[in-house]
Parts: C-alpha cells; sequence; structure tokens
C-alpha cells in the first residue's frame, strides 16, 4: 500500500469525489479529507491509500489535473516528520 497526498482539493470536494476520481487507476483501500480541528470545514488537501500499482498509475495521470476547477497536485506522501517547519532557536525576544 502507498499513500498519496492529494493537494489544492477544491473545498467541496467529498471522500466518494476523491475516491472515484481515484479508483479509476486502481483500488482505492481509503480516502481522507483533512478538516480544520476548530471549525470542521475542508482545508483543501487529503490522503488516499492504495495498491502500489494504482498509486503510481494515480499520481502519474492526476498530477496537474483539474477538479472543480483547480489544478491537484499529488504525489506520494512522506512521513510526517519530513518536509519544512521548524524555526526556533535563537535568543527569546522579550
Amino acid at each position: 500500500m502507498k499513500k498519496i497526498y492529494v493537494g489544492n482539493l477544491p473545498f467541496s470536494a467529498t471522500e466518494d469525489e476523491v475516491r472515484q476520481v481515484f479508483g479509476a487507476h486502481g483500488n482505492v483501500e481509503s480516502v481522507a479529507l483533512i478538516t480544520d480541528r476548530e471549525t470542521g470545514r475542508p482545508r483543501g488537501f487529503g490522503f488516499v491509500e492504495m495498491d502500489d500499482d494504482g498509486a503510481d498509475a494515480a499520481i502519474r495521470a492526476l498530477d496537474g489535473t483539474d477538479m472543480g476547477g483547480r489544478n491537484l497536485k499529488v504525489n506520494e506522501a512522506r512521513p510526517r516528520g519530513e518536509g519544512g517547519g521548524g524555526g526556533g532557536g535563537g535568543r527569546p525576544r522579550w
């Protein structure tokens, strides 16, 4: 199984719609659309889990394609510890 990051989703997208789009490329195990903890509103990204071959095909086919007027960003999800963020260090400012 591979976990795929799907960014720039239309805020109106549903799990069923995402499952249908990705299902054209292989077996979709799960779909998780991320919502804001405080408001419950969609954040415009989510994750799809698929078998390896289907995931690779979906990434190639769907990255940059239009869904609801927005160009999707589709790639293999990275573990949470990787990527930007951080900060800190330096002296406190008080």
